[in-house]
């Protein structure tokens, strides 16, 4: 298959990353600094990913609202214009097919944000629920931009010495901000649970934009401390915690579900699952020692399979093992598990997520 590349990939091979595949896109794993450093630089202080393998399907046109209402999860009536709002698109059988941001640009005008390898699927689920029609404008605008999310306790401040217009940006909020004449526009969303922003820029502009990020002190950091974050944060990664056979419930995301709205792609399902009793449920293990869980390992209590893990590693702020497992409904916080550790066992305890707050 062949790689895209992310309009910073100069940038990142400037800086020595070590760069790999990860949903079809030739993207940095880590720089020079390591993937522990940068994920203690991201609770501390701040950094800086290129997250440009995000899709971004621009919906435009009086009904697009209505389109997007019918087809996600969330309540779209909850938020406005200048909102962002995380939400989910189901498959019929309740399955999450794709988790994602909605950044509700003007009135009509919304920038829907699916996983890197998910756009194409995202772009034909939207169509098929009646998108092509001529109230509604669908494009994939993917390559014409890049993100930039800078992430971490000072991400704000640092930021603001060279786009303070962006680092100002509220919560869940999105507005449209100049960089040097060009129009970029700034969210106040993320993916490490620490504050933070991204910001999405012209393809041709983003290594101008990159360097005055880099320029404000903040660290550059790959995908591989993004993922350790997101799991010491308690957040789902599709394929992981979403996907085919786990649902919005499945995961513990109930409160992205409205059921006061009306219907939506996978309703009938979803609310079958909440009556039958919903199992498997997503937990958190805490592991006893360094020794890093990873996804597929089975959880006992005794003899018992109780249940898989779905993201396990070494917490670089905790300093010991945690990990996500799909667990039986009756299998509570604080119960001792263990870990199937190609036949033996390695200690854990059931937890509430997130991890590191």
């Amino acid at each position: 298959m062949t790689l895209k590349h992310s309009p910073l990939d100069a940038a990142h091979r400037q800086l020595v990353a070590k760069m790999v595949p990860f949903g079809g896109w030739d993207m940095p794993l880590n720089y020079t600094a390591g993937t522990l450093a940068e994920h203690r630089a991201c609770r501390t202080s701040a950094v800086a990913f290129d997250v440009s393998h995000l899709g971004t399907v621009r919906v435009t046109g009086p009904d697009a609202f209505a389109l997007l209402q019918r087809a996600l999860t969330n309540d779209l009536g909850k938020i406005e214009p200048g909102r962002c709002q995380y939400t989910h698109l189901l498959a019929e059988d309740g399955s999450v097919a794709d988790d994602i941001i909605v950044w509700w640009r003007s009135a009509e005008v919304f920038d829907v944000m699916p996983n890197a390898s998910n756009t194409d699927r995202v772009t034909a689920s939207l169509m098929g629920d009646g998108g092509a029609g001529a109230a509604v404008k669908m494009s994939d605008v993917t390559a014409e931009r890049a993100i930039i999310a800078v992430q971490g306790p000072q991400a704000r401040s640092m930021l603001a010495t060279v786009m303070p217009e962006a680092a100002a940006v509220g919560r869940f909020r999105v507005i449209d901000f100049e960089f040097d004449g060009t129009p970029c526009v700034a969210a106040g969303t993320g993916y490490t649970g620490e504050d933070g922003l991204e910001l999405a820029v012209p393809a041709e502009r983003a290594p101008d934009v990159w360097r005055a990020v880099m320029s404000a002190g903040i660290e550059p950091a790959g995908l591989g401390a993004r993922d350790t974050l997101r799991l010491e944060a308690g957040l789902p990664l599709h394929g992981h915690e979403l996907g085919p056979g786990i649902t919005t419930l499945n995961a513990g995301l109930e409160w992205v579900v409205s059921w006061t709205k009306g219907e939506f792609l996978g309703r009938d399902a979803l609310e079958a699952q909440k009556a039958a009793g919903v199992t498997p449920i997503l937990r958190g293990l805490s592991v006893d020692g360094k020794r890093p869980p990873r996804a597929d390992m089975d959880v006992l209590v005794g003899d018992r399979v109780v249940g898989r893990v779905s993201s396990g590693n070494f917490s670089p702020m905790l300093e010991h093992g945690i990990a996500m497992a799909f667990l039986d409904s009756d299998i509570e916080i604080g119960t001792a598990v263990e870990l199937d550790v190609r036949g033996s066992r390695l200690a854990a305890q059931v937890v509430a997520m997130p991890f590191v707050s």
